[in-house]
């Protein structure tokens, strides 16, 4: 009878950062994509360039513009590319988590109805990308606390 631990895992040989890199790279890709897609994304013919004037909104509730879209397409291509290494993948992962939890408080304390807002974000960002910071470092730190890269 086989036992389960017998059974070839088709991740074997790639270090579970690298895995948790590329998965979040990907995510980024879609969603950078789908912002681009007139039904996913609401009001699509408000979506601008970037400001906070721009009415185009990701699932009907993130505010969305080119350029944060571009910025997730960014966030994904990069992801993808420091997957490849271990050091790069956890780079990727709590860097892009700080970054992400530096793009949350600018969205606490910027009027969104100002010019500032050029990225643009709205509440709802606000706490995704509180949720996005604090999960990309987490992924970052427990899938590399056990070892070093091989």
């Amino acid at each position: 009878m086989a036992h389960a631990r017998a059974r070839r895992n088709p991740a074997d040989g790639r270090a579970p950062v690298r895995r948790a890199a590329a998965t979040v790279g990907v995510v980024f890709l879609l969603v950078g994509l789908l912002g681009f897609v007139p039904g996913i994304t609401t009001d699509f013919g408000d979506l601008r360039f970037a400001g906070h004037g721009s009415g185009a909104k990701l699932l009907g509730v993130f505010q969305v513009s080119v350029l944060h879209n571009a910025v997730h397409l960014a966030f994904g291509l990069a992801g993808l590319a420091l997957s490849r290494t271990w050091d790069g993948a956890r780079t990727f992962l709590i860097g892009g988590g700080a970054i992400y939890l530096v793009l949350w408080l600018y969205g606490l304390v910027v009027d969104h109805g100002s010019g500032a807002n050029f990225i643009p974000v709205n509440n709802a960002d606000n706490w995704l990308h509180l949720v996005l910071g604090a999960g990309m470092i987490a992924l970052g730190v427990l899938t590399t606390r056990d070892r070093r890269p091989r």
